[in-house]
């Protein structure tokens, strides 16, 4: 099982407890060392905790960069596959029967998936449905090579397959970006480190100074926590949550138009 299995909530529970005992192992050494030793002064400690929180700082927002920029990747390749699946039923009116119509509703279908599939919060669909797109996508090759066997010099026909070429090549980068690629387990475990180290010195400065636990810490545990699920959640493909999901509306616009012409040419006949 990798990090990539955990789920959202998971990260969430799994950050509040890991600053929530942070803090408390820090501040009960912080007591034990004041009681042992009145000499110890907060100032170095100070120094040290707040080099640390930097350092924490630095790594999430790191982080959250990775997270953010692959979730507009996501967006943008959204908006590519729709131009390319665009493109590609155009010109597939300049097919001959039967493949024209074949063509077309292969075409129709694809977009249906992806668009309802990548909206959904269940990973097993989206897997499926990656593996029907391109069972798709190999069925409108065939018969786009159909069609260019009729007419070998066919400007038209390269025209058409070119718009094939373009649709498998957003769809491979969608999967490799948007489906496969992760957060490094290495950035995650950095990240869990300096937490643990940072929420320490917290509440080691906490106990040194004889502060009473107070409703701060746990609001901290929140907060940070909140942080890390929000990572969490861009960099997951089938987040579930609604605003960190990558919006399929050019993929809708895009069905409605095709089933819109649908109508028009079945009313012309």
């Amino acid at each position: 099982m990798s990090l990539a299995d955990f789920s959202i909530v998971g990260f969430f529970a799994g950050t509040v407890i890991l600053v929530a005992l942070s803090i408390e192992v820090g501040y009960r050494l912080g007591r034990r060392a004041h009681r042992r030793s009145q000499e110890e002064k907060e100032s170095p400690v100070s120094a040290i905790e707040g080099s640390v929180l930097a350092l924490l700082a630095f790594i999430l927002a790191f982080t959250f960069g990775i997270a953010s920029d692959r979730f507009d990747s996501r967006k943008e390749l959204v908006r590519a596959e729709a131009n390319a699946v665009r493109t590609a039923w155009h010109r597939s009116d300049f097919l001959a029967e039967p493949e024209r119509t074949e063509t077309k509703a292969l075409l129709r279908q694809y977009v249906f998936d992806r668009a309802s599939a990548f909206q959904s919060a269940d990973a097993e669909r989206v897997e499926h449905v990656i593996e029907e797109a391109e069972r798709i996508q190999e069925h409108l090759w065939s018969l786009a090579l159909v069609h260019a066997h009729r007419d070998m010099n066919s400007d038209v026909a390269a025209l058409y397959i070119e718009s094939l070429n373009e649709m498998a090549a957003v769809h491979a980068s969608r999967v490799a970006i948007g489906v496969q690629a992760r957060i490094p387990i290495g950035i995650w475990f950095t990240l869990a480190v300096l937490t643990f180290l940072g929420m320490s010195l917290v509440g080691y400065q906490a106990g040194l100074a004889e502060s009473k636990r107070t409703l701060a810490m746990p609001v901290l545990a929140l907060a940070f926590a909140s942080v890390v699920a929000l990572i969490s959640s861009l960099d997951q493909p089938v987040s579930g949550f609604t605003l960190t999901t990558v919006s399929q509306q050019p993929m809708i616009d895009l069905l409605a138009d095709i089933d819109k012409h649908r109508i028009v040419m079945s009313g012309e006949r």
